[in-house]
């Protein structure tokens, strides 16, 4: 990325909480109140996650455990590939359905799944997010591990998260 793009990057994560105010107010209407194509600085553009979304994903989603907000994240063709699994990539679960029964199950394995000190980075089309997961097993078995989530994104929503953590002894 060359400086007059990174500054107009800049600039447009400085402005966009004004824009999408304005947005608002004219009637334009989408998840956060832009709409998928913005006509910005004289560009029209796509409009790219942001450190805030995936914070909203992570306080909002996950740890309100609502399967139905977190899949207004994902986009159609989304992809989680989860920390353990028979696969390389641990296991993959490919389209909405599969996803949003991945992210269901997560909460009914650890019923009070928390993903707590979240930090967010955003890059263009990539993303990643560190957090501590705590959480209980249904055998009262007490977790707490960092992890991570490595982030792919596609016309404003989440692609791809794959997900990594450490294991941890007892």
């Amino acid at each position: 990325m060359g400086p007059v793009r990174a500054r107009y990057q800049m600039y447009r994560e400085l402005t966009r909480s004004v824009f999408e105010t304005i947005l608002t107010r004219i009637g334009c209407r989408h998840r956060g109140g832009i709409p998928a194509e913005v006509f910005f600085n004289g560009c029209a553009e796509e409009i790219m996650v942001t450190t805030n979304d995936l914070e909203a994903f992570f306080r909002d989603g996950w740890n309100r455990h609502d399967v139905d907000l977190l899949m207004t994240f994902m986009s159609d063709q989304c992809v989680f590939e989860t920390t353990a699994g028979s696969e390389a990539c641990g296991t993959r679960h490919s389209g909405r359905e599969r996803v949003r029964e991945a992210f269901a199950k997560v909460f009914s394995v650890f019923p009070d799944a928390r993903f707590g000190d979240a930090r967010h980075f955003v890059s263009g089309d990539r993303g990643v997010s560190e957090w501590l997961f705590t959480g209980t097993a249904a055998d009262g078995r007490k977790v707490e591990v960092n992890g991570c989530d490595l982030f792919t994104f596609s016309n404003g929503k989440i692609a791809v998260k794959s997900s990594y953590f450490k294991s941890r002894s007892a």
